[in-house]
């Protein structure tokens, strides 16, 4: 005998995920850096030092004397001069008054005409212990003043890109159900 028979025959359905999945750009900017430094306040005051050489007495070694003290010693020489002359023109007539002692004109004119040689030497001219010499110190102040860096720094904030993921069912089996009878 034949008994009808009831087939069932099922299909499940299959459910899929389409995962798109999110992206995320972080960029951070460097910091934005102003630094200025300014010169420093230099103030410098100096005094100058003096020397003072004074040759006066070198220079008249070497003969080159001022006129006022030129005329000066020649006026000097000759004051000396006539009064050496004087005294030899009282010598010579005290001599002649005294001529019964011996004395003679042609001992006086000898006299006035043996006169010695000069000798002839090297001199050195110009001697350093004659100068004189004076010195004033100068001065040096220097004065510094330091300025302060002016420092400006700017965060700069980061960038930041965000796309979300999403996620889509999508069907990739339906379910289906065949019922069948078989005789």
């Amino acid at each position: 005998m034949n008994i009808p028979q009831l087939q069932i025959q099922t299909t499940p359905a299959k459910l899929g995920l389409q995962i798109d999945k999110p992206v995320q750009e972080i960029e951070q900017p460097k910091a934005t850096q102003t630094i200025e430094q300014p010169a420093a306040i230099l103030e410098m005051s100096t005094t100058r030092p003096q020397l003072s050489l004074d040759t006066t007495e070198n220079r008249a070694d070497l003969d080159l004397k001022s006129t006022l003290r030129r005329s000066a010693e020649n006026a000097q020489y000759g004051l000396q001069k006539v009064q050496e002359g004087t005294a030899r023109r009282a010598q010579e007539g005290q001599q002649l008054m005294e001529i019964e002692n011996g004395a003679t004109i042609a001992d006086i004119v000898k006299q006035n005409t043996d006169r010695p040689q000069a000798d002839i030497n090297v001199r050195f001219v110009g001697d350093r212990t004659k100068l004189k010499m004076s010195f004033s110190e100068g001065s040096l102040n220097i004065n510094v003043t330091p300025q302060k860096a002016y420092i400006d720094t700017q965060i700069n904030r980061p960038i930041h890109n965000y796309t979300q993921g999403k996620v889509t069912g999508v069907m990739e089996q339906y379910n289906s159900i065949d019922i069948d009878w078989k005789i």
